[in-house]
């Protein structure tokens, strides 16, 4: 447990409306005790799951002075979390980040965030990928679903979905050989979902499930990453920290149902983060 607030860099886009990225990452970070210091990738009036009109303002050019300001200040970082990339040009952007601030004991948490169902997002090509797949390669921990999981092995997005490779495989792949630690998300086992958590600390593979709600929320991958970081900076251990999120992102997504509260805004968790307090 550290004997001081962590504080954490986010690097995420803002999106105005619809429950992700910064929007999520700075309330749950915050309600768990951490001090997040956004570094926007992006602006956008939306969150863009299904939506047409959204603005974009790419915030690549931000990005360096921002860096270069936090290490004239000596700004020092307990975890590095970085979600989603809006070019390649970020990438480059990114890993210096990594190299000027990660010191011995900064945590390192890549969500490698490109797609979904399948697909990947629109702003993603090849050359994006390839990058986003040798970022990771830095992290201690990734946090990918079935489709990010496929692209950062070089296979087609429905790889898993259509059983070309088990889950159980490439969570074991992707730890590369041990040395990293993967949280996949979205995993199901008969009519209850979660995610499957390999350890690099000790090798363990564990299960983290409820039962699966059959409504699907825009930002619930960048509300369960959110809720890892936070956890890893309370003290929990990985599986400890996985199973809180999984928790808290399926009682965010039942509570948004049984409302029936539209999609296009995420799920409904303000009034459920006073179960992240330790």
């Amino acid at each position: 447990m550290l004997d001081h607030t962590p504080r954490v860099a986010a690097i995420h886009d803002l999106s105005g409306l619809g429950r992700c990225s910064l929007t999520v990452a700075l309330p749950v970070l915050s309600v768990m005790g951490c001090q997040c210091a956004p570094m926007p990738t992006a602006v956008l009036s939306s969150q863009t799951g299904g939506v047409t009109g959204y603005t974009f303002l790419d915030m690549t050019d931000q990005m360096a002075p921002i860096a270069a300001h936090w290490k004239a200040v000596d700004a020092r970082f307990d975890a590095i979390y970085t979600g989603f990339l809006g070019s390649e040009a970020q990438l480059s952007i990114v890993e210096r980040f990594f190299d000027d601030f990660a010191q011995k004991d900064t945590l390192l948490l890549v969500d490698p965030v490109m797609g979904d169902d399948g697909e990947a997002y629109d702003t993603y090509g090849p050359a994006l990928i390839q990058g986003m797949r040798h970022l990771a390669q830095r992290a201690h921990i990734i946090t990918p679903n079935f489709t990010e999981a496929a692209f950062l092995l070089g296979l087609p997005g429905d790889a898993l979905k259509t059983g070309a490779i088990s889950p159980e495989e490439a969570v074991k792949r992707l730890s590369l050989e041990g040395r990293r630690s993967v949280v996949l998300t979205g995993y199901r086992r008969g009519k209850n979902t979660g995610s499957l958590c390999l350890d690099a600390k000790n090798g363990t593979v564990t299960v983290t499930e409820n039962l699966c709600v059959e409504r699907s929320f825009p930002g619930t991958g960048d509300l369960f990453a959110s809720v890892l970081c936070g956890g890893l900076m309370q003290g929990r251990t990985l599986p400890e920290s996985a199973a809180l999120a999984e928790n808290f992102v399926h009682d965010c997504i039942v509570r948004t149902a049984q409302r029936d509260l539209p999609r296009f805004h995420g799920v409904d968790f303000e009034p459920l983060l006073g179960k992240l307090l330790k």
